[in-house]
């Protein structure tokens, strides 16, 4: 009988060694039904939300979600640096989404001001409407098919 428990022990070891947590550090990061960019959203988690890895494949990562176990995030979206986010002495104060991303990043809406008020020959509508845009998974495979284009690794 111990001979058994000590050999359990021994083959989860690695397994328990390996899982290791993550944290999201974009604004909001997308988890997928699979490892690509043009998987179905089957989740989303926010700026230092703590996700945790199961698997790795390429620049993938599967992982247990709070609300969803066995979703696909790509590496450029999770940090093993972790985040605090501790109220000051007004508990009801707090940042928005947007504002913790440009934390997370060295920048808050004043040195995005500031940079736009020393660059005022600049127009950053552009870069603004980028920010809102969004393209349909089905658009993007329709664009990938007509244009005889594979994803990288296929």
């Amino acid at each position: 009988m111990r001979r058994l428990l000590i050999s359990v022990v021994v083959l989860l070891a690695p397994v328990t060694a390996w899982s290791t947590s993550l944290n999201v550090q974009v604004e909001e990061g997308q988890v997928r039904n699979k490892p690509s960019f043009l998987g179905e959203i089957v989740d989303k988690v926010v700026y230092g939300e703590s996700v945790e890895v199961v698997k790795e494949q390429g620049p993938w990562r599967m992982v247990n979600t709070p609300r969803k176990p066995g979703g696909w995030i790509h590496q450029s979206a999770v940090s093993e640096s972790s985040v605090e986010l501790v109220p000051g002495s007004n508990v009801n104060a707090g940042a928005s989404g947007k504002e913790i991303a440009l934390a997370g990043k060295g920048f808050n809406a004043d040195v995005e001001n500031a940079y736009k008020a020393g660059h005022q020959q600049m127009s950053f509508a552009w870069v603004d409407n980028m920010e809102k845009f969004t393209v349909k998974n089905t658009d993007i495979e329709q664009f990938i098919k007509q244009g005889g284009l594979r994803e990288a690794g296929l």
